[in-house]
């Protein structure tokens, strides 16, 4: 029997966020959904997430950002990702409290940051679990994740 690697992932928050505890949350999900956690902690500048994917070569960029200006600065991250080569098509997800209008937001800036660049937006009363369930179907693909390294 040949052992498959764990997928790794890139966990962050954006510029602007000093939160921490979302991220354990998440850390610990992802490690026990069989990822390896790449924690960058918080207020991680645009030039440090992109150095730590280029160098890291995750399979998954998870920005999380509970402060309410995630949307703002998910949006300058993800075009930036997109831009640079060899980090283009890497996939990368959003979420927690991305702006500061509540419930009445959600789906015009999910929009936004779809069309910005993000693979899937988490935001709203059912982000934790939809996060869960994509964590969950990514793990399961991936024996194919070692075919794109």
């Amino acid at each position: 029997m040949t052992a498959t690697r764990a997928p790794e992932v890139v966990l962050s928050t954006v510029s602007s966020d000093s939160h921490t505890w979302n991220l354990i949350f998440l850390e610990l999900l992802l490690t026990e959904t069989g990822y390896r956690v790449h924690n960058l902690g918080a207020c991680v500048p645009d030039n440090l997430l992109l150095g730590a994917c280029r160098t890291l070569r995750p399979d998954l960029l998870v920005l999380s950002s509970v402060n309410g200006h995630g949307g703002m600065d998910g949006q300058r991250a993800i075009r930036r990702l997109r831009g640079t080569p060899g980090l283009d098509t890497l996939p990368a997800v959003i979420g927690g409290k991305l702006g500061t209008d509540g419930e009445a937001g959600v789906d015009a800036r999910r929009a936004r940051l779809i069309a910005a660049g993000f693979d899937a937006v988490f935001e709203g009363q059912d982000a934790v679990a939809n996060f869960r369930t994509f964590a969950r179907g990514l793990r399961t693909a991936a024996p194919a994740l070692d075919v794109l390294r």
